[in-house]
């Protein structure tokens, strides 16, 4: 079979949607990141009554281009949690503002078989925005992301994107040595805050748009 890991994906991916869904979670499916952005602009968002918009790290937004569009979006009042002008005390206080919003956009570190998403967080501000506060959630995620369980996310989390995460950061923290967590007491350490996601509350509130294609860390 010629298209034999297209098909793998694409089993993969529509299964994952139908257990997510069954956790409450509105779910979809992008073919890649182009069609990520169509179903974020085209089709979650006109259906929303949303006035401000805000967003928590996440480089699989950034990569699908919804980021760029969003920050010069006049349609919405945008509070800008990337913005590298701002002061230190300037950019905590704007992702505070952040978790009043009516829409947030995020990735997830991990999304386990089950349909749980599962997320370490260094200030707090991303992992608060899943659980409570924004109105509206809506997470975008490449296949990369998905582990079978809960220990495998972990794992992955700890030993994979929190070290290539505070390479990107330029974090001073042993696992950008070694590229695995030592678990550090560097006040640079990004692993502080974990949630574990298994339903959403309420129904629908998060929307988690699955994108084949590998993205973010």
């Amino acid at each position: 079979m010629d298209n034999a890991i297209e098909n793998y994906w694409k089993h993969r991916l529509e299964n994952l949607k139908s257990t997510l869904e069954g956790n409450n979670f509105d779910a979809f499916v992008a073919n890649d990141t182009a069609a990520a952005y169509r179903i974020v602009m085209e089709e979650i968002l006109p259906k929303l009554d949303i006035k401000t918009i805000s967003w928590g790290g996440s480089v699989t937004f950034v990569q699908t281009g919804a980021y760029k569009q969003l920050a010069t979006e006049n349609k919405y009042t945008v509070i800008d949690t990337y913005d590298k002008s701002l002061s230190p005390e300037a950019s905590l206080e704007r992702r505070r503002e952040s978790l009043l919003a009516d829409l947030f956009i995020t990735g997830t570190n991990a999304v386990t078989e089950d349909g749980w998403l599962v997320n370490l967080d260094m200030i707090g501000n991303r992992v608060a925005g899943i659980t409570f506060g924004p109105k509206n959630v809506i997470i975008m995620m490449g296949r990369n992301k998905i582990v079978p369980g809960l220990d495998d996310a972990m794992v992955r989390i700890k030993n994979y994107a929190a070290p290539v995460n505070t390479m990107r950061l330029d974090k001073k923290t042993p696992c950008a040595k070694t590229g695995f967590c030592e678990d550090c007491k560097s006040p640079d350490r990004i692993c502080n805050s974990w949630t574990i996601t298994e339903k959403s509350f309420p129904k629908g509130r998060i929307k988690v748009v699955l994108i084949n294609a590998d993205l973010g860390f």
